[in-house]
């Protein structure tokens, strides 16, 4: 079954307006696509997950990105973080 998530990504420390992106939970990936265009692909358990007041910061790969989504709580249940504060929508 594939989850999908309309949402905002940015480097950590970058200013400027964020990307656009989808976010695809398919199985145990986390896919993310900007216009159609793939960003990527990461394995669920290869990545950290960690909700903050001003996102949900992702690190993978040594980079840092932070994602605001339109449903930070559903998002949450998908990945299987609960009984945590989670960040406001934007």
């Amino acid at each position: 079954m594939m989850t999908s998530f309309d949402a905002r990504l940015r480097l950590r420390g970058q200013g400027g307006l964020p990307l656009g992106v989808e976010i695809d939970l398919t199985g145990d990936r986390m896919r993310v696509t900007a216009d159609g265009t793939f960003v990527a692909n990461w394995a669920l358990h290869e990545i950290a997950i960690s909700p903050q007041g001003d996102g949900f910061h992702i690190e993978a790969e040594g980079e840092e990105v932070i994602l605001n989504l339109i449903d930070p709580e559903k998002f949450a249940t998908e990945i299987g973080i609960h009984n945590r504060n989670l960040p406001p929508r934007p």
